[in-house]
């Protein structure tokens, strides 16, 4: 057994804040020094993988780009396939796309037809969930595959912004290791 809270406080200890980027009154919560740390990377997917269980899933989608290190290492922790969702243009085969809106503009997100067979239990990992946008065209990705998708599952979630409010619109349930609206331990 360990000790969820101080797990928590060893992932804040590695988040930083930048004031005013990518634009000026916006805070962003940076997870990269997060990463940098093999102790605290390590403990965010440990504890990732304490929360989804060992053989409840198949594959593990990770969305480009700062979900793919999350991901990748919590597929292989749990045994199961990692998906990539990738920018458009970056995949060589046929390919499902869904456009969406983010706080600063408009993408794409594509994944290959043949990335997961019907009935594949997926969970979608990403860093952060923002605004939704991004969580949930991967949700639409991955519908499209036929996969059964058992969660959206991410480091921090921004509450205040209605991400994970907009996922669960869809019936999917969210799980996040930290509440970014809550002050820095």
């Amino acid at each position: 057994m360990f000790d969820r809270s101080a797990v928590e406080r060893q992932l804040w200890s590695r988040v930083h804040d930048v004031p005013d980027w990518p634009e000026p009154g916006v805070l962003f919560r940076d997870l990269t020094p997060l990463m940098a740390d093999g102790d605290a990377f390590g403990a965010a997917v440990d504890l990732m993988a304490v929360q989804l269980g060992r053989g409840r899933v198949d594959v593990i989608v990770g969305i480009e780009a700062r979900g793919f290190p999350f991901a990748a290492a919590l597929a292989y922790h749990l045994g199961a396939g990692f998906v990539t969702l990738r920018k458009p243009g970056k995949l060589p085969r046929d390919v499902h796309s869904e456009s969406y809106d983010l706080e600063y503009g408009s993408t794409a997100l594509e994944v290959h037809r043949d990335a997961m067979a019907p009935g594949t239990r997926a969970v979608i990992v990403d860093d952060v969930l923002a605004t939704g946008g991004t969580a949930c065209a991967a949700v639409e990705l991955v519908r499209r595959t036929g996969a059964e998708l058992v969660s959206v599952a991410v480091i921090m979630d921004l509450p205040t912004l209605g991400g994970a409010d907009r996922v669960r619109a869809l019936g999917v349930p969210v799980s996040a290791l930290l509440n970014g609206d809550a002050p820095v331990h």
